[in-house]
């Protein structure tokens, strides 16, 4: 198990933790009151400033509640494992009311993924390999 190195800004602020055994994402939580307007954004402060483990990265996800029941989705949310700022998250409020978030209410859920780099080759459209799907883009493999 890989571990995650996290300092807590505020003492008011809860650890990040998994809400349930087997559970992909741990939740996130605000660091402070913050209103989001009607069709609004903001960058809410978490508290938390983390280090997360070299061939990984930590994706923000909306909590489904948030998002079914008020319209609050996340946006930009990719955490790299060198950043080594406060952590952020970027929120939409999507709904026709304004939002209201209280410090130590949860905000969002971050799952850590490992991933691999890749080395760039530049090679011309016919060295492409074909595939089923060709160059059919949105809404092509129907509903």
């Amino acid at each position: 198990m890989k571990k995650l190195k996290i300092v807590r800004l505020s003492e008011t602020v809860p650890l990040p933790k998994y809400a349930l055994p087997g559970d992909a994402g741990f939740d996130l939580y605000v660091n402070e009151e913050v209103t989001v307007l009607s069709m609004g954004r903001a960058s809410l402060n978490t508290g938390y400033k983390m280090e997360i483990p070299e061939g990984c990265t930590g994706i923000i996800y909306e909590k489904s509640g948030l998002s079914f029941k008020h319209g609050i989705i996340t946006y930009g949310n990719v955490i790299d494992s060198g950043y080594r700022g406060e952590v952020h998250v970027g929120v939409f409020n999507l709904s026709d009311a304004p939002y209201t978030f209280h410090a130590g209410d949860k905000v969002a859920q971050m799952i850590i993924h490992s991933y691999e780099e890749v080395k760039f080759i530049e090679v011309q459209d016919d060295e492409l390999s074909s595939s089923e799907r060709g160059t059919r883009g949105f809404g092509s493999t129907g509903k």
